[in-house]
């Protein structure tokens, strides 16, 4: 029972092992190359594939010795029909097997492939295969082989055919060979989008205004990326007028940036990229970043109080009360918008509106641990160190004092 449910098991995995590593694509029997070839003796001869449609990573091919009146058995595009994925071919000598053809004759002949008609016609004229992609230099009477992008040069050129190059072995008469290849389509590629066509898209992504506002704006240039693929063929894509292209690149972007988490992440990013600036004294800079956050509609009461805060250091004092107004419509409580608008009236030569906010909030707390007097005194030092002064600070103080 044991023994039984191990095999069982066994089993099972490995056909699960096979579902999980198909590939999806399909064999593409319309550009299948079946060609009977007569070979007259000790010639040779070169034979061109069919075009190979695009988005073609890999093809299998049979070629096959006859006698005379000899008929294959079946053609190689039916039998590939039981072997949905190309990796079933290599997955051991039983899919090689397979794919032979079941008669042959006792003729054998060496061949060799090409990527291109100009080295296919060199070989034709003197027999050397150095320049061939492979090489079958031990005569056969059938053979089967799949090529793949992955590891053959012979699929890795930009060719969209191949080029078999056959040498008879017979020295009396002349051989009749079969050729059959069949191109394996991946469904994704054949759509055009190579490695350097995606590329470029996620390189025009990266130059986009809400690409340029995101730390790492990879995973939302890889959505837009899918969402074209998904929608357009490469050449359909490119045949789109210039506006047709931008407002899909515009559209895709605003469904991925409001798809995901990136809407969040970035506006904080902007926002802690705004607070290290205004650290470094760089109030200009800072002042930007929260600009973005406030004109995409994104900015809480804590952001007008930043901004309110950087206006006020670059002696800004108009701009500060208007932002800091914004913001305390969002938060009429935050003591820290209070504050500064009490700030702005003061430096904006409104001694009277700005007494009221100081002893409106005197008794209380900023924050925590931060009393509202404390903040008072530690801002009027800030405004002294970066050169902003003011006969009513003195007022202030004393005010705060009693």
């Amino acid at each position: 029972m044991y023994k039984k449910n191990f095999i069982v098991l066994f089993l099972f995995l490995i056909s699960a092992n096979i579902v999980f590593a198909q590939k999806d694509g399909y064999w593409d029997k319309t550009r299948a190359t079946t060609e009977e070839i007569t070979v007259s003796a000790r010639g040779r001869i070169i034979i061109k594939t069919q075009d190979f449609p695009e988005g073609t990573t890999e093809v299998v091919y049979r070629i096959t010795l006859l006698d005379k009146n000899q008929q294959l058995a079946g053609s190689l595009v039916s039998v590939l029909k039981a072997i949905p994925d190309p990796t079933g071919i290599s997955q051991g000598a039983a899919g090689a097997v397979f794919i032979l053809s079941k008669i042959s004759a006792d003729d054998k002949c060496k061949y060799a492939v090409f990527s291109s008609a100009d080295l296919a016609s060199k070989y034709k004229e003197n027999g050397k295969t150095d320049d061939a992609c492979l090489v079958q230099d031990t005569p056969v009477s059938k053979d089967a082989k799949r090529l793949s992008t992955e590891k053959s040069t012979c699929m890795q050129s930009t060719s969209e055919n191949l080029w078999f190059g056959f040498e008879s072995k017979n020295w009396i008469m002349n051989q009749k060979i079969i050729l059959e290849v069949v191109p394996w389509v991946d469904n994704k590629l054949s759509r055009g989008w190579k490695l350097e066509n995606r590329k470029a898209i996620i390189d025009q992504c990266k130059t986009s205004n809400l690409a340029q506002k995101m730390t790492n704006s990879d995973d939302f240039c890889v959505c837009i990326l899918d969402k074209i693929q998904s929608k357009y063929k490469y050449k359909e894509f490119q045949k789109l007028l210039a506006v047709e292209r931008a407002k899909a690149f515009k559209d895709f972007g605003t469904s991925c940036f409001g798809e995901s988490s990136l809407s969040k992440s970035v506006y904080n990013d902007l926002r802690k990229q705004a607070a290290g600036l205004a650290k470094q004294g760089k109030q200009g800079e800072a002042i930007q970043k929260l600009t973005t956050i406030i004109n995409d509609g994104k900015a809480t009461a804590l952001d007008y109080n930043s901004i309110g805060n950087s206006y006020l250091l670059t002696k800004q004092y108009g701009k500060a009360i208007k932002f800091l107004k914004e913001g305390e419509k969002l938060d009429g409580t935050e003591l820290l918008i209070q504050l500064n608008l009490a700030h702005a009236y003061l430096l904006n030569d409104n001694y009277a509106s700005a007494k009221a906010i100081y002893k409106k909030y005197q008794s209380q707390n900023v924050t925590d641990s931060l009393s509202w007097t404390q903040k008072v005194e530690q801002d009027i030092v800030t405004f002294k160190k970066v050169g902003i002064a003011s006969n009513d600070f003195d007022r202030v103080l004393k005010l705060m004092s009693k």
